[in-house]
């Protein structure tokens, strides 16, 4: 079988990726981060018209109505150019949840709002995958109590889907009574998570997940799935940039592309990050052809992806020396993100684990 993308599928990249170059450059970045903005509005309004925010959404929706794959060089494009804006939590793990536990209601309320970029959703389930004893999330009666740390895109969003202990999923009013909303501070600034406290918040649960944990185990699936994706964006990134100035700075009137260790440092990363494409790749193409796999291969990815995306930003840094540590490249921004990755939703000790126990290993 000729396993590759369609030419669909290479158009709809190439489209993002063409864009984000030319209208989310490096400079459009650091004054992102630098204000501590928690998006690019200019780049967040483009990538609506493009249909990024509804590529998961039916047309029914007003979404694209396209699947994982698409939804992953997507995120592929948007991690090489380091995009600061919301995306795996908002257009991505959002929309999968509601479209597989939400009420017709709830569906009509946010599924167009996300996919016209009206609405951005904060996702909040990392107490569902390692949390300390003390903290959590507790419902009953309709109300939550405790408090939920790093929901992605959580910082400005309209609303928040948080996961309570016993695996359902609750929509809640940011600001309505009982919720508090603090932004954390993290390595990475083009993104951004917050801490939500709440006190008696009121909460709309999605009833196809109160009393079935797939749609939260789900949602955390593509959620890494994306992540990965956006890693290999980054790490690309990054390997590109190695080559680019290894061919330009030059060493006792030389290149130093034509040392030999500056040659191996490169192979080494083209060698590690090409089989993460096919990867990455496959596990998007499982969700859709083979579901039975689409959990163990979401852990496979993302857990893979984050030891060769810090391999990748290790030797990417050490190829451009001094310069490489500094602000004038900004090669920093892609290393940030390549770790803060690495940590969300889970990190490879743990996500290996739960690839153990779905094979049954443990």
């Amino acid at each position: 079988m000729d396993f590759a993308l369609s030419e669909e599928q290479r158009m709809l990249q190439d489209s993002i990726s063409g864009y984000l170059e030319s209208g989310c450059p490096l400079t459009r970045v650091r004054e992102v981060a630098e204000a501590r903005d928690d998006r690019a509005d200019d780049v967040w309004e483009e990538l609506t018209n493009l249909g990024v925010h509804g590529v998961l959404i039916d047309e029914d929706y007003g979404g694209v109505g396209l699947g994982c794959l698409e939804a992953a060089l997507i995120a592929e494009a948007l991690g090489h150019a380091v995009a600061p804006v919301p995306y795996a939590a908002s257009s991505i793990m959002a929309p999968t949840a509601l479209a597989m536990a939400g009420s017709d209601e709830q569906k009509e309320a946010w599924l167009p709002r996300i996919a016209g970029g009206e609405a951005v959703v904060g996702v909040g389930v990392t107490e569902q995958i390692g949390r300390r004893e003390t903290e959590g999330v507790t419902s009953a009666d309709g109300k939550l109590n405790g408090k939920a740390m790093f929901v992605l895109d959580g910082a400005s969003a309209d609303v928040l889907m948080i996961a309570s202990d016993d695996g359902a999923l609750h929509l809640v009013d940011p600001n309505g009574p009982g919720v508090t909303r603090n932004k954390l501070k993290t390595i990475d600034r083009t993104r951004t998570v917050a801490e939500i406290g709440l006190d008696g918040a009121s909460s709309d649960v999605l009833p196809g997940s109160d009393a079935n944990r797939e749609p939260l185990l789900t949602t955390i699936d593509v959620g890494r799935m994306i992540l990965a994706a956006d890693t290999l964006g980054a790490a690309q990134s990054m390997l590109d940039k190695s080559v680019d100035y290894a061919k330009e700075r030059r060493q006792f009137n030389r290149v130093i592309g034509s040392f030999q260790a500056v040659k191996h440092m490169c192979a080494e990363m083209a060698a590690e990050l090409e089989p993460c494409r096919s990867l990455v790749w496959y596990t998007a193409h499982a969700y859709a052809a083979i579901p039975e796999e689409g959990r163990l291969m979401a852990c496979h990815a993302k857990a893979h992806l984050a030891e060769v995306g810090k391999f990748v930003a290790r030797k990417s840094t050490e190829v451009h020396g001094g310069m490489g540590i500094t602000d004038l490249l900004g090669l920093h921004y892609w290393f940030k993100r390549i770790g803060f990755n690495r940590q969300l939703l889970g990190a490879p000790e743990l996500v290996r684990e739960e690839a153990a126990q779905v094979q049954e290993w443990v």
